[in-house]
């Protein structure tokens, strides 16, 4: 590993936790309520997460594999919604297989001349350009998580906890429940 390595694992880490952990304590209806005018909710974007990010970026694009990804209607609205324990565990799966991926890929790789005409809608991004739009499609997705649990439960991550309160991101943690 490098120490560029660590770091963007590190933080792709980071923002994953804030992912699972916005979900921590939300009812069943409220994980798949929509409270916004896009009509996502919240196991919806750990949905899009997973099969659209994570997989998509690293095992199709990285990797090469032919992936049968979901459509969008299958990620961010199924017929019948899976356990919440399911959609949380398929994420963290993916995370993990995505950490392999970028473990064993050369920062400056490109995707396989296979994987473009496989993906032709990708641009062809090195592997560090590709882990950094991750973290911040990541981080991002993480932020619109965090406006949907306040307006669903008036609960609130207020990012300068976790720098001055070691047990920031605790349920009990001063700063992250209702205010």
């Amino acid at each position: 590993m490098t120490i560029v390595r660590d770091a963007l694992l590190s933080e792709l880490g980071t923002q994953r936790r804030r992912v699972v952990a916005t979900l921590a304590g939300l009812p069943d209806e409220a994980l798949t309520r929509s409270v916004l005018p896009s009509a996502w909710s919240p196991l919806g974007m750990v949905r899009h997460l997973t099969h659209d990010v994570e997989r998509f970026w690293f095992r199709g694009v990285v990797a090469g594999e032919r992936l049968a990804l979901p459509t969008d209607d299958e990620v961010w609205h199924p017929t019948t919604w899976p356990e919440a324990r399911a959609v949380v565990e398929a994420y963290e799966a993916a995370a993990a297989r995505s950490d392999a991926v970028i473990e064993s890929t050369p920062l400056e790789a490109l995707p396989s001349a296979e994987a473009m005409a496989m993906y032709p809608w990708a641009p062809a991004r090195s592997m560090l350009e590709t882990v950094l739009h991750v973290i911040t499609e990541t981080a991002t997705h993480a932020g619109h998580l965090d406006i949907a649990r306040e307006l669903l439960d008036g609960h609130q991550h207020l990012v300068l906890t976790d720098f001055a309160d070691p047990t920031a991101g605790s349920a009990d943690a001063p700063g992250t429940g209702p205010t």
